[in-house]
């Protein structure tokens, strides 16, 4: 009795090592057991699905789709996430034996996978993707969850150059809440960076929301700059605001859903030179309050140095409206400013309480100095709407 019973004792020692051996060609070659409760070790091993990955180890190569192919049966699902949870969206193949992402992976991030079978097996792993030589980030405008006027377009700024346009814009998806018709452009920022903006056809219908998603991580912008990560913003367009800056007679008239609110004296630029007001339509860029304004950083030299209220900035070369009552005696009848539109302090104060961010400043009359380029604010406006779309790398 004695050697029965130790013999009984070892079989399930070899039995137990033989599958803790298995377990690890499992984990190695990504294949997974799929028999039912009960069945012997033999049974098990013939029912195991063959299944692997493109991707392996901790310098996969970024860039690419992720590959996952089943040698006998049909997959029912595959899961492919990386370390923040954010999944890769896939297809498994008409006949079931492959599942490949329908997006690439991003570098320097790490992955799981996880499949399963029409026969109830599973199986897991996992890889790290190598990390990228340079980083390409993003600024968004306008902000998460913000209220802006009718002519703001959407504006994306990149850190580094985008030779991939093409790429970049088609992971760009714009959902608006009415069907709005736009296009991206790209232009350069007026600091000599790439940037890519939405402008729709025609300005925004006031209540309009409005949702980016850049679907970039995993892009390559051009020369290794990588997007890690992808990025989203959403806002919803205010009230129908329209400021008429009219340079022949001296006037800023804010007009509301087409209504006139009222009209102010003012005095813009004063004509033929570098202190000329920009014409043409200017974007409300951000509304600054009390800032100090230098003649140097505009290139006027040393002509002035004056803390300014209620400031509105509508380019990025500089040009304001803002309160200026230095200029009192020439408000409605001379253009007299170093370039921007300055009122009486009431009426710049009335009109900066207005006002939104996005809403277009339309510049009319003599004595301009033409229109700003596209990336000087939000100078797009001043492109036709053929023009425009032919800014876009998908044309």
């Amino acid at each position: 009795m004695t050697p029965q019973s130790s013999s009984s004792r070892r079989r399930p020692l070899r039995t137990r090592h033989t599958a803790v051996a298995g377990l690890a060609v499992l984990t190695a070659a990504l294949t997974a057991c799929s028999g039912g409760s009960g069945s012997s070790g033999g049974a098990e091993a013939a029912e195991k699905p063959k299944i692997s990955v493109n991707l392996s180890g901790q310098q996969a190569k970024a860039g690419g789709p992720v590959t996952v192919k089943l040698a006998d049966g049909r997959l029912k699902d595959v899961t492919v996430a990386d370390d923040k949870g954010a999944k890769l969206p896939g297809k498994v193949s008409a006949n079931g034996t492959s599942w490949t992402s329908q997006r690439t992976v991003a570098p320097g991030t790490a992955y799981r996978v996880e499949a399963s079978t029409d026969k109830g097996g599973s199986a897991k792993s996992s890889f790290r993707t190598a990390a990228p030589d340079k980083v390409n980030k993003v600024t968004l405008a306008p902000g998460k969850g913000t209220t802006v006027g009718v002519a703001q377009p959407l504006s994306i700024t990149f850190d580094h150059q985008v030779r991939n346009k093409a790429e970049v814009e088609k992971a760009l998806k714009v959902t608006t809440s009415n069907g709005t018709t736009g296009s991206w452009g790209w232009i350069k920022n007026y600091d000599g960076k790439d940037r890519v903006d939405w402008r729709p056809k025609e300005y925004w219908k006031s209540g309009t929301k409005v949702k980016l998603d850049a679907r970039l991580g995993g892009i390559d912008s051009g020369g290794d700059d990588w997007f890690v990560r992808d990025y989203a913003t959403n806002f919803t367009i205010g009230k129908s605001q329209v400021v008429k800056v009219n340079l022949d007679s001296k006037t800023a008239t804010l007009k509301r859903d087409g209504e006139t609110v009222k009209s102010m004296p003012m005095s813009a630029g004063t004509p033929g030179g570098d202190k000329a007001s920009w014409g043409g339509t200017s974007v409300l860029m951000s509304k600054e309050g009390t800032i100090n304004m230098r003649s140097e950083t505009v290139g006027l030299g040393s002509s002035y140095n004056k803390m300014v209220d209620d400031s509105m900035r509508l380019t990025w070369s500089g040009m304001y409206a803002h309160a200026a009552p230095w200029n009192a005696s020439y408000f409605g009848n001379t253009n007299h400013s170093s370039g921007c539109i300055g009122m009486s302090d009431g009426d710049a104060g009335w009109l900066y309480g207005q006002a939104q961010p996005g809403d277009p400043f339309e510049v009319t009359g003599s004595g301009s100095k033409g229109v700003p380029d596209p990336g000087n604010g939000y100078g797009e406006w001043n492109i036709s709407w053929s023009d425009w779309q032919g800014k876009s790398a998908l044309k």
